[in-house]
């Protein structure tokens, strides 16, 4: 990354994170100095951002993270690599911030594979004028979220832009994990007779979003569901090596997931609304808006295609598990007609969940 804008950078005294003798940032608000390469760039990064995310490698400054091979290979035979942008609006909302979904979301990326997550880089674009305290919370809260998940961030890359460039604050993570042996999760291993699975309330990161931005008058306690899953992967590995599919229901929800399934086993998919767990609170939002929850996003969610013969051992296993404690199976994989995804609805009659052309909600993750 040698760039006026990066985290790193080959200037002299760079070499090693030693704070600036004396020095502390003395702006309020982000300038378009913070991405110049100067000073004032060296003292964002010196004084907020290594401090703060605080491992050696990240510490040794290079414009690289340097990881030793060893240690990857303890954790298993393949490596997982992965990247995402995070582009919310509001960057704060019931039950988290753009910081720990920036985390998660790579995290959970990584999780769905079988893999064990072990490092991320943080990209930031932050837009000139933007408060400086803010950055601190949201950077902090990255570095929570990257503890809570035993993952380092130990890279990265900032950015300034003009005000009116961008909005407030965006944030890119990549991630790389190590994928245990034995382990081989795919999209097209689905087959009839299989059972579908997810770990609990759908819908909450999508109506959490909707509710933070004060833009209708509706009163509703719902969190986002902003969390890492990987804990509860290695806990399902453990009762079934054989998981089948596995995926986290982010943008475009559960519906659009199964729809990737059914579409790349040439499956079909059937789900039963009545095992659909749904918060109430997120039922009655949906309805009086014209939503469907099946398509709102979320962010600690999985959905699991598994071996019929070992759903229950799996589900009971499941809930066990902290974010697992409301898992249920919710469908079945079918024969035909391939490549769709039927819902069963509560009074008996069926239809097709198909994949939205757009998202519902804009700007949700």
């Amino acid at each position: 990354m040698l760039n006026p804008g990066s985290l790193t950078s080959s200037q002299p005294g760079f070499g090693r994170a030693k704070p600036l003798v004396g020095s502390t940032i003395n702006d309020q608000r982000i300038t378009l100095a913070h991405g110049s390469g100067g000073k004032a760039m060296r003292e964002l990064i010196q004084n907020l951002l290594v401090p703060i995310f605080n491992n050696p490698i990240l510490e040794a400054l290079e414009d690289q993270a340097t990881i030793p091979l060893g240690e990857l290979l303890q954790h298993g035979d393949r490596l997982a690599f992965t990247t995402d942008s995070y582009v919310v609006d509001p960057l704060f909302f019931p039950g988290g911030n753009i910081g720990e979904l920036a985390v998660n979301g790579t995290v959970n990326d990584l999780a769905v594979s079988g893999a064990h997550p072990l490092f991320l880089s943080c990209g930031l674009v932050i837009e000139e004028g933007f408060p400086l305290d803010t950055l601190t919370q949201i950077v902090r809260s990255m570095k929570h979220a990257a503890d809570r998940a035993g993952v380092s961030i130990v890279t990265g890359d900032t950015k300034v832009v003009e005000k009116g460039s961008a909005d407030k604050l965006f944030i890119n993570t990549a991630g790389i994990g190590v994928i245990r042996e034995g382990v081989s999760i795919a999209a097209t291993k689905a087959q009839p007779g299989d059972a579908i699975i997810t770990n609990g309330f759908i819908g909450d990161h999508g109506v959490a979003i909707l509710l933070a931005r004060n833009e209708l008058a509706l009163e509703a306690n719902v969190q986002s569901d902003t969390q890492p899953v990987h804990d509860l992967v290695f806990h399902m590995l453990d009762v079934c090596s054989n998981i089948h599919c596995l995926r986290d229901a982010t943008r475009g929800g559960l519906a659009t997931v199964l729809n990737e399934f059914a579409s790349a086993s040439n499956v079909s998919i059937q789900i039963d609304e009545p095992h659909l767990p749904i918060r109430e609170s997120v039922r009655g939002a949906c309805e009086i808006l014209g939503l469907d929850p099946l398509y709102l996003a979320n962010e600690g969610k999985i959905v699991a295609v598994v071996p019929s013969e070992k759903a229950r051992e799996l589900v009971d296993a499941m809930r066990e598990h902290p974010i697992g404690k409301d898992s249920a199976i919710i469908g079945r994989v079918k024969e035909s007609p391939v490549g769709t995804v039927m819902l069963v609805t509560t009074f008996g009659g069926t239809r097709i969940v198909d994949t939205l052309v757009g998202d519902q909600l804009p700007r949700i993750c």
